[in-house]
């Protein structure tokens, strides 16, 4: 097979480079990690493969392991060996969970992140604001999915205050996982050679509305709680699968804890940024100084108490894992201090 043909058939499941790695390795795309090893596909076969070791090291950043959406060279042999990560074009991460700071990296390489909510007690333009902080600086264009559009008869409201939420760039699609018509109505997102990765709390019907896009039952689902619409975790881990659109869509288990990475910028919050810097005093706390521009906002209803409630939570917790980022950063530096990549002035919360 010559290398345009190659270089193709990897188109088809995302491969954006115009070449191909030296004579005696091979490109393949991460599609589902285990404990076990990994699985790849190459646009044409799926195969097993093994990490080498130098991934296995201990002490190594997380980040710098192959993950589902990485393209990765591979050595032949029984079994193959991932060798080399290829460079990231698009990456989609959070804090992991726990006292020490650690990045986890979501998926790779993806055009659009999909964040799913059900319109019924999961819903919640909070955590929706949250996921889309999470995605500012992931280079993917964040599209919001509400689901169990059938269940309710008065999500037309629902909609149109998160649409007040949201920025106007930010699509809002409003389906019925279970309904084929999703299929039509997310086409544009999942294009030849697309890639979305699919996110949201357990029970909101990710699994469900895959098996859609799939045509088929290939993802177990399970029905949620009644008292908090809350589901079981059937889907356990990663895993990136090619739709009959001829997009890749990677599924992802439920989230229970979204905490951000410390290097937002919370992009999503520009107007209330804009609004501060109208205060009269350039140290606003924002509580009862006179000329506050946040206080008039909040008191004529420009500004939802619920938002900027929000606002001051992820800027509070963004201030606080930029600070223990730059921490681990100034150890591994030998204690030599590293340039603030923001700006920002913190801001007191108020009752």
């Amino acid at each position: 097979m010559s290398d345009a043909e190659t270089i193709e058939r990897l188109r088809h499941i995302g491969w954006r480079g115009d070449t191909l790695p030296d004579a005696g390795l091979r490109l393949a795309r991460v599609v589902a990690q285990h404990r076990a090893g990994y699985e790849l596909h190459d646009g044409e076969t799926l195969f097993g493969a093994q990490p080498d070791g130098r991934f296995l090291k201990r002490g190594i950043d997380p980040g710098e392991r192959p993950v589902v959406g990485d393209f990765v060279e591979v050595v032949s042999g029984a079994p193959p060996h991932i060798v080399t990560v290829a460079p990231r074009r698009t990456v989609l991460s959070r804090a992991a969970a726990g006292e020490r700071y650690e990045r986890q990296l979501i998926a790779t390489n993806i055009d659009y992140v999909l964040v799913l909510t059900g319109l019924d007690g999961d819903f919640n333009p909070s955590r929706i604001e949250r996921y889309l902080s999470l995605t500012e600086d992931s280079g993917a264009q964040p599209v919001v999915l509400l689901s169990k559009l059938d269940t309710r008869e008065d999500a037309a409201g629902q909609i149109t205050a998160l649409r007040a939420r949201l920025p106007d760039t930010t699509p809002i699609h409003a389906l019925n996982c279970k309904d084929p018509a999703s299929a039509l109505l997310l086409a544009a997102y999942l294009q030849p050679g697309d890639s979305a990765v699919l996110v949201g709390s357990s029970g909101a019907g990710k699994s469900t509305l895959t098996n859609t896009l799939l045509g088929s039952a290939t993802m177990a689902t399970a029905a949620v709680r009644s008292h908090d619409s809350r589901g079981r975790h059937t889907t356990t881990h990663r895993a990136l699968l090619q739709l009959p659109s001829g997009g890749c869509l990677i599924d992802t288990p439920g989230m229970r804890e979204l905490k951000l990475t410390g290097e937002e910028n919370l992009d999503l919050f520009a107007d209330i940024e804009a609004l501060a810097e109208q205060c009269r005093f350039a140290d606003c706390g924002h509580g009862s100084e006179p000329g506050c521009a946040v206080q008039v906002a909040l008191d004529n209803g420009e500004l939802t108490p619920g938002r900027w409630r929000n606002y001051l939570k992820l800027h509070d917790e963004r201030e606080e894992q930029a600070a223990t980022l730059e921490a681990r950063l100034r150890r591994q530096r030998g204690g030599r201090p590293i340039e603030q990549p923001r700006g920002h002035r913190g801001q007191r919360d108020r009752d």
